[in-house]
């Protein structure tokens, strides 16, 4: 007979064994997949990325940048994701801590007095009872379900923080990206203006000459045409500064006053200047662990395998201990009395046995949700990889073009010199100026385009190659 209790104990201690190998058996993977990547350049790893802009050398980017940085509502509205995942991280690490409660109550009843029974000589019908007491309930997490979700939640901290900083390297590029279409768009309208200025001269001595009958009317028609076509372009140019002001303002995280009637500095020098600064343009080797996107869906897989863990936890067995500690009376002064203590103890076990399949396809949902969680880790990294290149050729293409629309502005330039005296000395008619007039208009114009376009391949790489913050610091910062 004493062997069996002996039995019975060692199956049991088999069992709990058991669960804890199985526990311990079914840890989910935390690290991403390993991809297929491209070779980066070491020393491309030494570009600064933190305030990317300064590159430009124009300090009204700069104070742009800083005021977006200051004010920019999805900036705002990322910093309370930080906020709420916080919140959720102490929300889940109160499931480790025992509860306690104080428990305080009060009532008066009365019972019937009919009755085939009735109440014994001198028993009063009214009775009151007073109670206050600690309750305290604690489950154990013993297969970490608790530290787990803890753990996840966590990564998700992480993950809310990295992505504010994706948040912030969009925002920084975008007014970069804005200031530069602006300040394009004030160079074309200051050669706009110049252009009418010479349409309007030109329109007077065409009209002195037609009426001193040098020219035909066909003559003075033309050149009015052309004075009609650049009031044209001034007014779409004008439309499109307009737009980009409001887009500027807005990013800037200006009051819905200011983006209405914006007030925004206008560098006129470098809104006309050309130049464009050179930075290395080699592929970084550290590409994953500079762009905040990539690092954010790496801290989301870490959580989404936590969570398939604290799944796979409800099929052991839970245990819960409950105390409680205080005094009870019906009199309330006898509440603190010595006879009035009362307390308590328990424990109670509770393994799942029927409804498996609950838990079961709550393992299954969690698993998906990694695997989606994976799936997006490729395409951000596949993204990161490909907005690169895309931004590394259009660095490259844009430099060539605008070298090239230099050329052509300047030979243009001096062919509408040559054209005009020969046309003044009757070798050459006007519609062959004013074609030169024309295609030297378009040359400035696509000049100016080739700048913007340069610089804004500038920004896109410094995007690209996850610009606009710093990874060491914001990491050491966050652990």
């Amino acid at each position: 007979m004493t062997e069996r209790p002996t039995a019975r104990r060692r199956t049991a201690a088999l069992l709990v064994a058991a669960a804890l190998a199985l526990a311990g058996c079914t840890t989910t993977p935390t690290t991403p997949p390993t991809l297929d990547l491209p070779a980066g350049n070491p020393a491309a790893n030494e570009v600064a990325l933190d305030r990317w802009w300064t590159v430009f050398q124009d300090p009204v980017l700069t104070a742009y940048e800083d005021e977006a940085l200051a004010h920019n509502l999805d900036l705002a509205a990322a910093m309370a994701r930080i906020e709420t995942a916080r919140a959720q991280v102490t929300l889940a690490s109160s499931s480790l801590y025992p509860n306690v409660n104080l428990n305080t109550a009060a009532s008066r009843n009365r019972i019937t007095e009919v009755g085939g029974n009735p109440l014994p000589f001198q028993t009063n019908p009214t009775s009151s009872d007073f109670r206050i007491a600690l309750d305290a309930s604690y489950e154990l997490d013993l297969w970490g379900k608790y530290r787990t979700a803890t753990n996840a939640a966590r990564e998700d901290l992480l993950a809310s923080r990295y992505a504010r900083e994706a948040v912030q390297t969009i925002v920084t590029a975008e007014v970069a990206r804005a200031y530069f279409q602006l300040l394009a768009t004030d160079a074309q309208l200051a050669l706009l203006n110049e252009t009418l200025a010479s349409r309007d001269q030109t329109v007077t001595l065409q009209r002195d000459r037609f009426q001193a009958g040098v020219i035909g009317e066909y003559d003075l028609a033309s050149t009015e045409a052309e004075r009609a076509a650049v009031l044209g372009d001034i007014a779409v140019t004008r439309r499109a500064a307009g737009e980009l002001e409001t887009a500027l303002a807005t990013l800037l995280g200006r009051s819905p006053r200011e983006v209405y009637a914006p007030e925004l500095a206008h560098d006129t020098k470098t809104a006309r200047a050309v130049g464009v600064p050179a930075i290395p343009a080699d592929l970084p080797s550290n590409l994953l662990e500079r762009r905040p996107d990539i690092r954010q869906v790496e801290r989301q897989l870490a959580a989404a395998s936590m969570r398939i863990d604290v799944a796979r936890a409800d099929y052991f067995p839970s245990v819960s201990l409950t105390g409680a500690l205080g005094t009870e009376s019906g009199l309330l002064k006898n509440l603190f009395s010595g006879p009035a203590l009362i307390w308590g103890i328990g424990g109670s076990l509770l393994q799942p046995i029927f409804g498996l399949k609950a838990i079961e396809a709550n393992v299954q949902a969690t698993t998906a949700r990694r695997q989606e969680v994976v799936v997006a880790y490729q395409q951000t990294v596949q993204a990161a990889f490909r907005d690169t290149r895309n931004a590394l050729v259009a660095s490259d293409a844009s430099r060539a073009a605008l070298a090239a629309q230099g050329q052509r502005r300047e030979r243009l330039a001096r062919a509408l010199e040559l054209g005009d005296i020969r046309y003044r000395a009757g070798y050459s008619p006007l519609l062959e100026v004013l074609d030169l007039q024309r295609q030297l208009l378009q040359a400035q114009t696509l000049e100016i385009a080739a700048a913007r376009d340069a610089r804004i391949a500038i920004v896109d790489l410094s995007k690209a190659m996850g610009g606009g913050w710093d990874y060491r610091n914001a990491v050491s910062a966050q652990r």
